[in-house]
């Protein structure tokens, strides 16, 4: 079974917040002691974090489900309840995360890059919050905010320096397997490759040297940009090379293949029917197996044969120059800063449940009615209060709502009026 894996999904559960309690002070020789309920506490949340250890997805192909742990609820004597443990998980720095409608809201090109995928509940408030010069006795407090809960499509898009691109069978794992420490499966027919493989590849001294990721892509075929033998599977891992080279087969002709001319056209189109910008990325154009063919004069930039060294150790001097060039221009523009990427807050939203039925949905609403006891006065006072600060009277206004219509809000329902 394949340890490769650029595809899978991911379930994010975040922590529940933990309810406030209500609670009164007791205590001998105390009299009327008041409110001493504690507050919840917040529910851990879910972060992405690329990392360069992480190389697959394979860890959620079979177990996609991550959650962080709840907030603990408040009690008496204003005790707090702790916070709930905040779930890290790595993937593979180059992960694309996307929702369920395919919108990419996450891309974690950089180590170190951190996504909040699933914020946690807050906490609720005790009733000792609740305590005012004309609310002496709260008798209710705060429920705890669900967790957010997500499923989200997750993609690896390998972040290699050099990509090496050409037809299947071209000699492109011969090559990686000669310059790195790089192992693929080698074998005489087209398709060994059914993975990318990445082999780590250093020309010179320790300190004065360069060392750069070569990625062996899988063999492209006419039509890959169209998805043909498997081609957006392959394709998306070319998308962040530094360098391509373009290997092409100088045998194939003497076996019944493509000529070397026809193999760079057919490569070429598919790499800019895929991503036009590819064309403009800086590569070098090499005919392998020169031990057992003639060079294609005019249109290989070099030649070599991995199978005899012939000709290796230019290409990796040409591509270690090429990378420190792309290396050094990336780092002009770059920051520096580690990237932490944060949803844009939820609004409130307004919408029709029928005839003369609304609901109003997000979470800052959600959490304006979240009370222990909305029977209380005092707790429904304060909802209306909030809903009043959210704006909801005006929203429900604009949308239409008229006198005597049913309004829901979480687990709240009213009779709307404008001048409730």
């Amino acid at each position: 079974m394949s340890g490769f894996v650029d595809q899978a999904q991911l379930h994010a559960r975040a922590g529940d917040g933990g309810a406030g309690a209500v609670s009164w002070r007791r205590e001998a020789h105390v009299d009327r002691g008041g409110p001493d309920g504690g507050d919840g506490g917040h529910g851990g949340d879910v972060w992405l974090v690329a990392s360069v250890n992480e190389s697959s997805l394979l860890g959620f192909r079979d177990h996609p489900f991550r959650r962080a742990t709840d907030g603990v609820h408040g009690s008496g004597s204003k005790r707090h309840g702790a916070r709930g443990k905040d779930l890290v998980v790595p993937v593979p720095v180059g992960t694309v995360v996307r929702g369920r409608d395919g919108q990419v809201v996450c891309d974690l090109a950089t180590d170190g890059a951190r996504f909040l995928v699933a914020e946690g509940g807050q906490g609720g408030r005790g009733n000792a919050r609740f305590l005012s010069n004309r609310r002496r006795a709260p008798a209710f407090a705060e429920q705890g905010e669900k967790g957010q809960e997500f499923w989200l499509d997750m993609e690896l898009k390998l972040m290699a320096d050099v990509a090496l691109v050409g037809f299947p069978n071209a000699g492109k794992s011969t090559l990686i397997s000669t310059v790195s420490a790089a192992k693929p499966k080698i074998a005489d027919y087209p398709f060994t490759t059914l993975e990318p493989h990445l082999g780590v590849v250093r020309v010179g001294g320790v300190r004065d040297g360069t060392e750069f990721v070569m990625a062996d892509i899988p063999g492209l075929v006419e039509g890959a940009a169209v998805g043909k033998g498997l081609g957006h599977q392959f394709l998306r891992h070319i998308e962040r090379a530094r360098v391509l080279v373009v290997l092409l087969d100088l045998a194939a002709p003497e076996l019944g293949g493509e000529e070397p001319s026809t193999q760079l056209r057919i490569l070429l189109s598919e790499l800019g029917s895929y991503r036009p910008e590819l064309l403009d990325r800086p590569r070098l154009v090499a005919g392998s197996k020169a031990d057992v063919a003639s060079d294609a004069e005019g249109v290989c930039d070099m030649v070599l044969s991995a199978a005899t060294g012939e000709g290796v150790p230019a290409l990796v001097a040409r591509l270690a120059t090429l990378v420190d060039e792309v290396r050094r221009q990336a780092a002009a523009v770059a920051s520096g800063e580690v990237i932490v990427h944060r949803p844009a807050p939820e609004g409130v939203d307004v919408r029709r449940a029928g005839d003369g039925a609304w609901v109003v949905v997000g979470r800052a609403a959600e959490r304006a009615v979240a009370f222990s006891d909305l029977n209380d006065v005092g707790a429904l006072a304060e909802a209306v209060r909030r809903l009043r600060r959210l704006g909801v009277d005006r929203a429900l206004a604009r949308a239409g709502a008229r006198d005597g219509d049913e309004v829901t809000v979480g687990t709240m329902t009213f009779t709307w009026g404008e001048d409730s």
